[in-house]
């Protein structure tokens, strides 16, 4: 058993000399905890037992939360140098000496943690409550938005081209079966990216509605966001009406929206349509494609139409399938028109939190907050043998 009552804080100066010492009187073995421990308890254990964390990486942090290692405890036992650091994605305890007496390293130290959190358990809840309680929460708008662009990409992907691919025009020679294969082919194409265009449809006024609502979540009035069913019944209204009383309910506006303005009327008509298509409304002026009359039970043409607009042309035109960037648009010019609207200052808050997709909320304060950068970044110590081999030091 890794006895844990022998352990001291290294004071930092001494930190590189007592390390040297170690690991030239045994091993070195890496043990890394994910949540065999969880880390706040390994934080706030290490925090009452030794102070604030006095290990070498805490020199290199960068005044943010964009680093590497967060924090690092340097402590020796007798002979040995224990490092134990905070890394994105796990815990990591760095063990230099003799360490021929612990052939079950892993299970030897978290044992010992464990059994030295029943002494320490009254400073460790000490130090917890000094620590500030942020969630995690993902940014909707900004979810929805990635999803939108990432589907209009693989649209585009496909190299749609109607004008092109029009079925009378891949007939070529006369081989029926390639004709037919091209023809399936083309057919599974555009399938696949009239999927993808009538989820385009159906988003493109979410991100809008998200958007509108993540103004409401951060920007609300004190008094909205102190009543939950009063700041409930704001997002549950209909969408006209909560961006017309945007400047009623939220702070920071320095205009009303006028809902008449082309940017609003242009959003208004993608939820209309919006709603017809998910709900399946039967609007026959929407939803025709042809004119034919009959004669008992023969059927007479306006117009001729060819096997591409019967059936391919049909579903394109059904998703308005030509306009799907140019909607795209609209919603960008809308949402460019309300935050128009707002105050400078605030202004300059808002636009980079709708690019962050990871955001902060503090439950005690209502503070929102970037808490990290919108990248995840990860790296592992590799050692190399004299002879260029890879020593087995970590344990899992």
């Amino acid at each position: 058993m890794i006895n844990l009552s022998m352990a001291a804080a290294i004071p930092t100066p001494a930190i590189m000399t007592e390390m040297n010492n170690a690991k030239g009187r045994g091993q070195y073995k890496i043990v890394e905890i994910v949540n065999e421990l969880k880390p706040v308890d390994i934080y706030c254990y290490l925090y009452a037992r030794f102070g604030a964390p006095n290990g070498l990486q805490n020199l290199f942090l960068a005044e943010d939360s964009d680093n590497l290692i967060h924090w690092e405890w340097a402590i020796s036992i007798r002979e040995n140098v224990i490092l134990v650091q905070g890394h994105n994605f796990r815990s990591e305890v760095h063990i230099m000496g003799d360490l021929s007496t612990l052939p079950n390293l892993k299970f030897e130290l978290i044992t010992s943690i464990k059994e030295d959190f029943k002494k320490y358990g009254k400073d460790m809840t000490q130090i917890r409550t000094l620590l500030e309680e942020w969630q995690q929460f993902l940014n909707p708008y900004n979810r929805i938005r990635a999803s939108t662009d990432e589907i209009l990409k693989q649209i585009k992907e496909l190299n749609l081209d109607p004008t092109k691919d029009k079925i009378a025009d891949v007939f070529e020679g006369d081989d029926v079966n390639a004709n037919v294969r091209r023809v399936n082919e083309l057919g599974k194409k555009y399938a696949f990216a009239v999927g993808l265009g009538f989820g385009v449809r159906a988003m493109l006024p979410v991100l809008g509605e998200s958007f509108v609502n993540f103004l409401i979540f951060i920007l609300a009035k004190k008094e909205v966001k102190s009543d939950s069913r009063f700041f409930l019944s704001i997002v549950r209204q209909q969408i006209d009406v909560r961006i017309k009383s945007l400047h009623l309910n939220c702070d920071g506006f320095k205009n009303p929206i006028d809902y008449k303005a082309p940017a609003c009327a242009a959003f208004h008509t993608l939820i209309n349509e919006r709603n017809n298509l998910l709900h399946g409304n039967v609007n026959i002026e929407d939803l025709k494609f042809n004119d034919v009359y009959f004669n008992g039970r023969v059927p007479i043409f306006r117009t001729y139409e060819d096997q591409w607009e019967r059936s391919i042309g049909v579903s394109l035109r059904s998703i308005r399938f030509e306009s799907l960037e140019k909607d795209r648009e609209a919603v960008r010019t809308f949402i460019l028109y309300v935050i128009d609207q707002l105050e400078g200052g605030v202004k300059n808050q808002i636009e980079p939190l709708l690019e962050i997709r990871d955001l902060g909320f503090n439950k005690k304060t209502g503070r929102l907050g970037v808490l990290f950068p919108n990248r995840l970044v990860d790296f592992r110590l590799v050692a190399k043998n004299e002879d260029g081999t890879t020593p087995d030091i970590r344990i899992r």
